[in-house]
């Protein structure tokens, strides 16, 4: 419990972290109000949602997923954004949704994989589930997808085309999600004996514009991949995108597949192969799971409550295809 520890000066917390905790206690005048949570459980609860997601798509479809749900429970919404990578902003939002006495929360990535932000609503005895957490946390839901299987699901579709140089665009180390797609492709790569050059996996952002760079980086190699796996639709957008001003053709020259499903996998040509990522499910299953746990008394934390994985699988499309080189 990160901000107890913080305002009760116990030992155990980092130096940075336990500065922003109390910039963000002294800006907003924190306390915590556990009595008026109780009340705000009511029959049309109000339940918060934390966001700082970079991609316009995914938050799109989060809100629609959450939105849905609110209104089949009779909830209200309350959004709070803020900065992405900003834990000082993690930690003021998720104070004032405190202070607002909501009566749960609900956290997307990458915000879900923020301990201080879990901490407080621990301490204000405000249930939370998150989404793509990768966690047994006991005090927080979780609902995710198999990150880790459908990446390896879609390398070895990338394989089975004949592709053996497929390079990788992996996304920001701060989300799990990003390190479990990157541990999904290294894993099929290895079960087929290929081998990944140090320069075939680059950084990204989840965003287009780092996607752009990433590609670049790829394709201009001296010896290029024939494929290229980006770890989500925005990226692999991108990388279509370079691959057309390099006057290469896809999937001819290049193959390129994403991860998501997102309205960026039909908004390029050819549409793109893609894993098909239900975050509008994903979103409503947390929220009614959120929901449920205000609805009921408090119960033992010592159990982890993990909610179920939600099922996901390949979109094969136009953009992914035979290899023309396989050495």
């Amino acid at each position: 419990m990160t901000v107890s520890r913080v305002i009760n000066q116990e030992s155990g917390v980092r130096t940075d972290t336990r500065e922003k905790v109390l910039e963000a206690v002294e800006t907003l005048n924190y306390r915590p109000n556990k009595s008026a949570r109780t009340l705000a459980r009511g029959a049309d609860a109000h339940i918060g949602l934390i966001y700082a997601n970079p991609s316009d798509s995914y938050l799109g479809r989060f809100l629609h997923g959450a939105l849905e749900a609110a209104q089949r429970t009779d909830s209200h919404l309350i959004v709070e954004t803020c900065d992405n990578k900003s834990t000082a902003s993690y930690v003021a939002s998720a104070m004032r949704l405190v202070r607002a006495n909501v009566a749960g929360v609900l956290l997307p990535p990458p915000i879900s994989g923020s301990d201080a932000v879990l901490s407080i609503f621990e301490e204000s005895g405000t249930p939370v589930a998150t989404v793509s957490r990768f966690s047994q946390d006991p005090n927080a839901l979780d609902i995710s997808i198999d990150d880790k299987g459908a990446a390896a699901q879609m390398t070895r579709h990338l394989i089975d085309l004949g592709h053996r140089r497929i390079g990788f665009i992996r996304g920001p180390a701060d989300q799990a999600s990003s390190k479990l797609r990157e541990d999904g492709f290294r894993g099929e790569m290895q079960n087929a004996a290929l081998d990944i050059p140090p320069d075939y996996i680059v950084d990204g952002q989840f965003t287009y514009r780092s996607g752009v760079s990433a590609a670049e980086q790829l394709i201009d190699l001296e010896v290029p991949p024939t494929a290229i796996f980006a770890s989500n639709d925005d990226m692999a957008a991108a990388a279509i995108g370079v691959a057309h001003r390099r006057g290469l053709v896809v999937p001819g020259d290049l193959s390129v597949v994403g991860f998501d499903n997102s309205a960026s996998a039909l908004s390029v040509w050819p549409e793109l192969t893609t894993v098909d990522q239900p975050v509008s499910a994903m979103a409503s299953a947390a929220f009614e799971l959120v929901r449920e746990a205000v609805s009921t008394e408090p119960q033992n934390t010592d159990t982890p409550r993990a909610g179920p994985a939600i099922e996901c699988g390949l979109i094969i499309r136009g953009s992914s295809g035979a290899a023309t080189q396989t050495t």
